[in-house]
């Protein structure tokens, strides 16, 4: 059985601000930082083998507190950088709530539909996440992975390991320092899509 830890960086200033990250690179507050290292203790009987982080300094920090603690040594997962949320970056989710009240409904209820102004599709980066993990699978086929990646990235990840929907990117915005397991389908390693 193959299985996947997908965990979420620890909290940054702009995640207790309520703000949109995307691919600016924050790093974990001193409140985040405290909190990497309680989720490093709550993976601690995990079983995780080998530990990957996404391109931001905020999964770099929080991989590293991980890694301390199981001992292990965590690597950067090329090509995984966060969506690419546009004009959207360092606004409040509730200020595109409240200026673009269509647009927001749309990416909550719609997200595939949906290209952040001047940001990137969410086809393209769906299709950038299945040939990272696709590349990644072919190596590391067994066990337990750790995979350090922010939000909405994380729901990328997390909707193609499981074959489901998006769900609501604006609530998965605000969702850091979480993880949870996902067992991987042998189908999923065999075909890469």
């Amino acid at each position: 059985m193959f299985q996947v830890v997908l965990i979420r960086p620890a909290a940054t200033e702009y995640d207790r601000q309520g703000r949109i990250q995307g691919v600016l690179d924050i790093p974990l507050s001193p409140e985040g930082e405290q909190e990497a290292l309680k989720l490093a203790e709550e993976l601690r009987g995990q079983g995780i083998e080998r530990l990957f982080y996404s391109d931001c300094e905020r999964a770099r920090q929080t991989a590293e507190a991980v890694a301390r603690v199981l001992g292990i040594k965590p690597k950067k997962l090329d090509h995984m950088h966060n969506l690419d949320e546009g004009l959207w970056q360092g606004m409040l989710i509730n200020d595109v709530k409240r200026k673009q009240p269509k647009l927001y409904r749309h990416w909550q209820e719609h997200p595939e539909s949906v290209c952040p102004p001047e940001g990137e599709p969410l086809a393209e980066a769906r299709q950038r996440v299945q040939e990272a993990l696709s590349r990644l699978f072919r190596k590391h086929h067994q066990g337990v992975l750790g995979l350090v990646v922010p939000e909405p990235l994380a729901s990328l990840v997390r909707s193609y390991l499981n074959r489901s929907d998006l769900g609501d990117l604006w609530q998965a915005e605000i969702t850091h320092g979480t993880w949870d397991v996902i067992p991987v389908e042998p189908a999923l390693l065999l075909t890469g899509d």
